[in-house]
């Protein structure tokens, strides 16, 4: 890939990627690291990329930094996990936005189902371009899209306050 073509894949990519990736880890500060420590990573292999399978590199690259920070993450929210969050002094239980809805469903899906659903649903991916990015087969890619809809579709069904 030449340098043109890596500066057409950022113009191009960019956004999509954040998106990806912060409706996954939900922190737009980390969102733009992983971004961009994926363009660094891809950058450093630029002369073996074909500009074709740019795409695919990127988002696989996107997914599995992705995970590395998140893991990064539980480890250290382990070490320094406060006592206890019991004496919160308002909780509110009521929702007027399905937005804010769907995205509490969405935090409270696994990884790997969050990130297949949103390769899918938001980013428009094929199963096969999906499962090129998790390491997942398509069958896979097909049970855990049906299970994290499955599991939106009652998440939101059982909301009092939707209807």
């Amino acid at each position: 890939m030449t340098t043109a073509e890596y500066n057409r894949c950022v113009d191009e990519f960019s956004d999509r990627v954040f998106r990806f990736v912060l409706k996954n880890i939900q922190d737009e500060e980390k969102a733009k690291d992983v971004v961009q420590d994926s363009f660094e990573k891809m950058w450093v292999k630029v002369k073996g990329i074909s500009f074709e399978k740019s795409k695919s590199y990127l988002f696989t690259t996107a997914y599995h930094t992705m995970i590395d920070y998140i893991r990064k993450d539980r480890k250290f929210e382990k070490i320094n996990e406060p006592e206890k969050y019991g004496d919160l002094l308002y909780e509110e239980n009521s929702y007027s936005d399905l937005k804010e809805i769907l995205n509490e469903g969405l935090k409270q899906l696994s990884e790997m189902q969050r990130s297949v659903l949103l390769l899918r649903d938001y980013e428009g991916y094929s199963y096969k371009e999906i499962g090129d990015v998790t390491d997942l087969n398509e069958s896979q890619v097909k049970v855990y899209i049906y299970r994290a809809r499955v599991f939106l579709k009652n998440y939101i069904g059982s909301m009092e306050t939707v209807i």
